[in-house]
């Protein structure tokens, strides 16, 4: 009975969401394809996916990439850092921003991430991301997750320096 409960306020709120976006199922099936591309270690695949003008912002303001130097910081990670990726609880939604300095169609997803190091160590985080597409590429993220949760459960310690 819950279950069906869920879906009858899910529905709505769903149909809401995507209200307005013209290309939401064609914008989250490049999303999708994105994130699966993650997860499969496929920087290739990535490479088609972002547009030549990608600007990847965060997980720290001030933090932004490029496509070259997006694809090229994967490549790095797949042959000396992850051995797998594993995203679960993955939610997505289409958004449209009507106005301003982001306006456009986006596609927000947020998940349960988890990543595996070769040398055996694994994190996980919650990741949230927020993913701007234009005819079937991605042209900006905004990328949301505690990197100092991260480094925690790698084993870094955080000592003020003040202590010291």
């Amino acid at each position: 009975m819950k279950k069906i409960i869920y879906l009858l306020i899910a529905i709505p709120l769903m149909i809401s969401c995507s209200k307005g976006v013209k290309n939401a199922e064609n914008n989250i099936s490049v999303v999708e394809s994105y994130i699966e591309a993650v997860e499969n270690l496929d920087y290739e695949t990535m490479e088609t996916l972002l547009d030549e003008s990608y600007q990847g912002l965060g997980p720290s303001f001030g933090d932004s990439i490029s496509k070259d130097q997006a694809l090229e910081s994967w490549k790095y990670n797949v042959e000396h850092l992850y051995e797998n990726i594993k995203y679960s609880r993955l939610q997505v939604a289409p958004v449209h921003i009507e106005q301003g300095y982001n306006r456009g169609e986006w596609v927000s997803s947020w998940a349960e991430l988890q990543i595996k190091y070769k040398d055996g160590n694994m994190v996980t985080i919650w990741a949230n991301a927020a993913y701007k597409v234009e005819n079937g590429k991605i042209v900006k993220t905004f990328t949301f997750y505690n990197e100092a949760d991260a480094l925690r459960q790698l084993g870094y310690v955080f000592i003020n320096p003040n202590d010291l």
